[in-house]
């Protein structure tokens, strides 16, 4: 398991926790965003890592199915994890708009969230797949 595993996760269940406690909200609003933006981080540095790392690998190992279905969801959580900062981001800087606005952040920051947690554990599934067979 590395850090974008980790952090990845942690910042999805941050941001749940951000929308279903309301009340909250200007205690939670620092550390969703701080880890929001580790995991963030964590994501993109495994991503390229990653990328580095199949490279020098022999033709055999980047032709393993396994090896590519990671890779694959890699590629797509890299680009699910910059939407969710960039709504993570939004909805601290906005946190203390009512209304519409809230409302639809809110929903933005939830599914985000859910869709970055999903995709975390099927990306680290395959990789471990990938890797212990």
């Amino acid at each position: 398991m590395h850090a974008a595993v980790v952090f990845g996760a942690l910042a999805a269940v941050a941001a749940l926790g951000y929308v279903a406690l309301p009340r909250w909200r200007g205690i939670l609003r620092w550390p969703m965003l701080l880890v929001a933006l580790v995991g963030v981080g964590s994501i993109v540095a495994a991503y390229y890592s990653g990328n580095s790392f199949f490279s020098s690998r022999p033709p055999e190992i980047r032709a393993n199915p396994q090896v590519l279905s990671h890779q694959h969801l890699a590629r797509q959580l890299f680009w699910i994890t910059l939407g969710f900062g960039v709504v993570a981001l939004a909805a601290a800087w906005l946190s203390r708009r009512t209304g519409v606005t809230r409302v639809v952040l809110d929903v933005l920051l939830a599914a985000a969230a859910v869709v970055v947690l999903v995709w975390v554990v099927r990306t680290g599934d395959a990789g471990a797949r990938a890797v212990w067979g």
